[in-house]
Order: C-alpha cells, then structure tokens, then sequence
C-alpha cells in the first residue's frame, strides 16, 4: 500500500513539475544601441530598428524602435568605471515582454542609425532567454561601429564647366550616436582621418586628405580636375585608435 501511494505522489510531483514548466511566463527584455567610443543610439539621429527573432526558426517575436536620449556624456565617456556601475542613465532603449514557457535561444538585430540609410549597419547578438528570468535594466548593450559621412559637396550629378574649378571637397562627418566632432573635442577631428578617393570615367585618379573646420562636423579640401570627364568621389572618415569608419560616395560631371 505504501508503495502504491509513494508511486501515486511521485507521478503526481511529475505532472505538476510539467504542468508549471508548461505555462508561458512573461519574460521582459532590454535593448540599447551603443556607437563604439560615443554614447548610446537615441531619437536624435533617428534611433534603431531593433528585431528579436527565435534562433532556431528565424521567427520574428518582437520588433520595434529604440527611443530616446544619447545618456550621460561624462558618465558614459570620461568617469571612471567599476564592474557593476551602470552608464545608461537618460539612454534610449527598447523594451518588450515574451511569453514563454522554455528557455529559447535569441538572436537579436538592430539596424542603425535608423534614418541614415547611406550609414546604417546591421549588429547581430545571440542569447538565451529563460522563462521569468527578465534581461532588464541595462539590459543587452549592442556595440555600433562606425561613422556616418555625408558628402556636402560636390553635388551629386551635378554638371559644370571646368572653368569653374577648383571644386570644393566637404563632407559632415559625426559618430553614429550623432556626437559631433570638433578640433580638440571629445571627439577630436583633427585625428580622424578624412580622405577623397576620386575617380575619373571609372579609373583610379586621386586621393585628397579633408581638414577638420572651425564649425564642427565639418571636413573640407578641393581639387582642380585636368580635363572633362565623369568623376566619382568617395569620401572616408576613419579613426585609427578605434577602427571606426565611414563612407559615402557621389559623382558629378565636369564639361570642357
């Protein structure tokens, strides 16, 4: 009789084990965008889209946008940190529960900055996430490399007459959390090096190195082209303490 009992309680203990594991619990998750060495992806620069998909099916369970601030720029860059102090005060972020009722492996996507298309990249993390067990606070802080550059001028396709040479070379170069960079600053542009790899009717023709200006953000130089032609200007950012690097390109065209 005893045996009979205890082999009763047993299976008992077994199906409310299975009962309980059984059960979807809401389980919350945080996501922050990071630019190496600047502050955190935020609104101002359009934010990022952020995508967490089940790992082993591709399955999209939750996508949304990172919103708000760009944090604390003395607690994020220039304070002294231990293992466990936090940097994400005032720094956007995005937040969604799941239901689940087993561990699940993750892999999550963002694609920033949002509204730069020419400077968006796509960062990739995987982890698991168990059930009841919240990824929150800080949460999963995704490292962004990378500089966004627009090219200011020359004008795309923009025709014009070699009399009117020299052409102007400018392009607005900031971090991919929008930080803006300067001569001296922070983020001092006088050592990121900024260069024009030009073209003409598709073959190699010259590189032109771009100083940083008074107004920030700003890199300029010029060039004057020895005959008409379709040139093509690929203008670069690259910093080398930190890998960090941006392209954009455009062309124009120069008549006799």
């Amino acid at each position: 009789m005893k045996l009979v009992i205890s082999f009763i309680t047993v299976i008992g203990i077994i199906f409310c084990e299975t009962a309980i594991a059984s059960e979807p619990i809401s389980t919350e998750l945080v996501v922050r965008a990071k630019a190496r060495d600047g502050k955190f992806i935020g609104s101002s620069i359009g934010g990022a889209l952020v995508s967490v998909r089940n790992a082993e099916n591709g399955q999209i369970l939750a996508e949304g946008m990172i919103q708000g601030g760009t944090g604390d720029t003395k607690l994020i860059m220039t304070k002294p940190k231990s293992r466990y102090d936090s940097i994400t005060k005032g720094a956007a972020f995005f937040k969604t529960t799941l239901l689940i009722d087993k561990p699940i492996l993750l892999t999550i996507e963002l694609v920033s900055p949002y509204i730069k298309r020419q400077a968006s990249t796509v960062s990739q993390i995987q982890t698991w996430l168990v059930p009841g067990k919240h990824i929150n606070g800080d949460g999963l802080i995704i490292e962004v490399p990378g500089m966004i550059v627009d090219v200011l001028s020359p004008q795309t396709h923009k025709y014009t007459s070699i009399e009117n040479g020299p052409f102007e070379l400018k392009a607005n170069v900031v971090m991919m959390c929008g930080c803006i960079i300067t001569k001296n600053g922070l983020w001092d542009g006088s050592k990121i090096e900024v260069t024009a790899i030009i073209t003409k009717n598709g073959d190699d023709y010259l590189s032109v190195p771009l100083k940083i200006q008074n107004t920030m953000n700003t890199f300029i130089s010029s060039f004057m082209p020895d005959s008409s032609g379709i040139y093509g200007v690929t203008i670069y950012a690259y910093d080398p303490k930190t890998g960090n690097t941006g392209v954009d390109q455009t062309s124009f065209v120069v008549t006799d």
